[in-house]
């Protein structure tokens, strides 16, 4: 083995696994990952974590395992977007009791797209009405084949209440891990990917980063696309200071010149001016800048986040939401609390002030009431998709729509005063309705129109009839019926106003 060789292959060091966990709202994501906090990480370790930084580390078996909490699979497909490769395995949690959902499948894509190992979490197995199996099968049928259905994707049953299948869980993950030989190169320069970002009031702009290669010291100088500076604080998942860190830990970081975003790559430079020379021009395009068509109607919101990573998740979900028919502008989107000075901007923008994970003081909930302004405030990101949904839905115009029903071709008339008729005919295409309106045809052409007051067949009153039947109506209308005319039954509906 040559000299190079042997330095290279001394380099290579196997690293812990970067899991992502992903399924549908309420399926338990947010409660299986603090179910295995708690288990792994006691209160006598810097008492747990004491914020929210996107991402934590927990030792099974001497090995480590880096757990990204980010707010649903919505920040996971941002990150992807951007071209961040930083989850090694994916957890697909699906409850026992519900079985595949909309997001369930919503995740199943995003993991394929992705490439990457998945392992099946069926959760709540601690209800009585779990069903693992029946769940096993919907998820064959989405062309998820676990290993006991003869398939090769691991699946483990665990309880996020009473802590059952923890350990098995986190035994899989790191043959899994094992299995997939994930290697850093620490002679690399150092190179990761932001998952978390926010403005701190006291300490500056702060991020959560995962490195993927090499050594992340102290005092590097640090860059992205968007933003670049000098690493002043180094921290671990628990806030205790760091000198270095290693590939796939969760390190926080202070010295960002501004806010990074979430997804974006990161790497070591030499010098500030290298780092500089990185940029790229990645100014947000505010949605006000948009052309939107004479009559076509608009949502405006102002959107408030707790941090940058939920402020981009969200951004990217909205997005996909359609705007045919109804533009949805978002005025103003950054972190922190509702204040009145987002409510003086809903009142002269005539919008909505739309918020996540973050909350309105009392005085600017007053202010809100007072001035007849709208505030929402969201948990679940699907949740705040959902009523921005529901909101722009009610800004599209219902319109009327004719739905034709049958024809009935005219056999005979027996009875004509003023506008009233007593016909006789036979259904000869749909149905007809008692109530309904009705066009009258004459050798092909449009003569009148009226309705059915009343229908019968064999002299007995009847509410509907079918194709084939004779039928006597009471025609109430502005032209005389003449036999051998069609008359076509038909009703209006509203329809329901979609996007």
């Amino acid at each position: 083995m040559s000299q190079v060789t042997k330095k290279k292959k001394d380099s290579l060091q196997t690293r812990p696994p970067v899991v992502v966990v992903l399924g549908h709202v309420d399926h338990g994501k947010s409660s299986l990952l603090e179910a295995i906090r708690d288990f792994k990480i006691t209160a006598k370790e810097s008492g747990g974590i004491t914020q929210h930084i996107g991402a934590y580390e927990i030792e099974e078996g001497g090995k480590k395992i880096t757990f990204i909490d980010t707010p649903g699979h919505e920040a996971f497909s941002a990150m992807r977007a951007r071209g961040a490769r930083i989850a090694d395995i994916a957890i697909l949690v699906v409850a026992g009791e519900e079985g595949v959902k909309p997001q369930t499948k919503e995740a199943i894509l995003h993991i394929k797209k992705a490439e990457i190992p998945m392992i099946v979490a069926i959760n709540k197995i601690d209800k009585t009405e779990a069903d693992p199996e029946k769940v096993k099968r919907e998820l064959l049928a989405k062309d998820i084949i676990v290993e006991s259905m003869g398939g090769n994707i691991p699946c483990v049953e665990v309880s996020a209440k009473t802590k059952k299948g923890i350990p098995e869980f986190l035994e899989m993950i790191l043959l899994v891990a094992e299995m997939e030989n994930l290697k850093a190169d620490i002679s690399k320069k150092a190179e990761g990917a932001v998952i978390e970002s926010y403005l701190d009031a006291k300490r500056g702009p702060t991020a959560t980063l995962i490195l993927k290669e090499g050594i992340l010291k102290k005092g590097d100088v640090i860059g992205t696309v968007s933003v670049f500076g000098k690493i002043k604080s180094l921290e671990n998942f628990q806030g205790r200071s760091l000198n270095e860190a290693l590939s796939s830990m969760p390190v926080v970081v202070m010295g960002f010149e501004k806010v990074p975003g979430v997804g974006e790559k990161f790497e070591v430079f030499s010098d500030i001016e290298t780092a500089q020379k990185n940029l790229k021009n990645k100014e947000r395009v505010s949605r006000q800048v948009l052309d939107i068509e004479e009559g076509i109607k608009v949502l405006n919101i102002i959107l408030k986040a707790d941090v940058v990573g939920s402020l981009e998740a969200i951004e990217e979900v909205l997005k996909d939401i359609p705007q045919e028919k109804a533009v949805l502008r978002i005025l103003k989107a950054e972190v922190g609390e509702i204040n009145e000075s987002d409510v003086k901007l809903a009142k002269s923008a005539k919008a909505s002030v739309v918020g996540f994970r973050v909350k309105a003081n009392r005085a600017t909930e007053g202010f809100a009431r007072r001035e007849k302004i709208t505030i929402m405030a969201f948990e679940i990101i699907y949740e705040l998709a959902q009523a921005v949904r529901l909101a722009l839905e009610k800004r599209v115009e219902s319109k009327e729509e004719k739905i034709d029903l049958g024809k009935v071709k005219i056999l005979a008339v027996f009875l004509t005063e003023k506008n009233r008729q007593i016909i006789g005919g036979k259904v000869v295409e749909g149905k007809v309705r008692k109530g309904v309106s009705l066009e009258v045809f004459r050798n092909g052409e449009k003569v009148g129109a009226g309705k059915i007051i009343n229908l019968q067949r064999n002299k007995k009153e009847i509410g509907e009839i079918e194709k084939g039947s004779e039928c006597g109506m009471l025609y109430d209308g502005n032209v005389k019926i003449e036999e051998g005319d069609i008359v076509q039954a038909y009703v209006i509906e509203r329809r329901k106003r979609e996007l």
